[in-house]
């Protein structure tokens, strides 16, 4: 274990070197203010890493991740990630990204006592809950997979949810929520095609919570 901890900083001092050959001034131009297009939001699997998955470098991506990525409005620290890569980096994109295999969706349709899981994965079962009769048709390893792909969609209804995701859409029609999985077993996404427009028009008689009025007041100053 001393070893393989120790190993990490000298691959550290190799990448290091690595950067440094290919471009003198990688660390100086990374040290730069961050303008990423999109906001990735993962589970914390150690397989599923935004950057590599997604072929991105550093810069590019803002990543929130947690257990079976889940965003409820509960929970600080997915919020205030979302509200910091809106209103402030202005990403243009919002990814919620499952993956196949998630094991924390396979928890969540167990019956046992995680302890402090509970609350966490009552998330998912929920989910379960919401889809019970399509999800009791098909059998397990397909259920299992389906699960992951309704968690992605009801997390991203989620993110349509809040506030400011909407104003910011009023604003300057961005940004646009995505849904997707990935799948271990072949290194593929899947893009799920959520249809965000239609997902913000239908929620927002219920979870409408800007000023439309003042919103395109403060558009119009803008465009004059």
């Amino acid at each position: 274990m001393t070893n393989s901890y120790e190993g990490i900083f000298e691959n550290n001092k190799k990448w290091v070197e690595g950067k440094l050959a290919d471009n003198p001034n990688y660390f100086h131009d990374l040290a730069k203010t961050q303008h990423p297009d999109y906001l990735y939001i993962g589970c914390s699997d150690s397989r599923a890493t935004a950057e590599e998955l997604m072929g991105v470098g550093p810069g590019e991506v803002f990543v929130h991740r947690n257990i079976a990525n889940v965003v409820n409005t509960l929970d600080m620290s997915s919020t205030a990630v979302i509200q910091y890569a809106v209103e402030h980096l202005k990403v243009k994109h919002i990814i919620v990204c499952g993956h196949y295999n998630c094991g924390g969706v396979k928890a969540a349709m167990t019956s046992q006592d995680l302890g402090l899981l509970n609350p966490w994965l009552r998330n998912i079962r929920d989910v379960y809950r919401l889809h019970q009769e399509e999800l009791d048709s098909i059998d397990e390893e397909k259920k299992y997979d389906r699960l992951v792909e309704l968690n992605v969609q009801e997390q991203c209804i989620n993110v349509i949810k809040m506030a400011c995701v909407q104003e910011r859409y009023i604003l300057e029609e961005y940004p646009i929520v995505h849904g997707w999985v990935f799948d271990l077993r072949t290194g593929k996404i899947i893009d799920l095609e959520i249809d965000f427009e239609k997902i913000l028009k239908d929620i927002q008689k219920i979870y409408n919570l800007t000023d439309s009025d003042w919103v395109m007041s403060k558009k119009n100053k803008n465009i004059s």
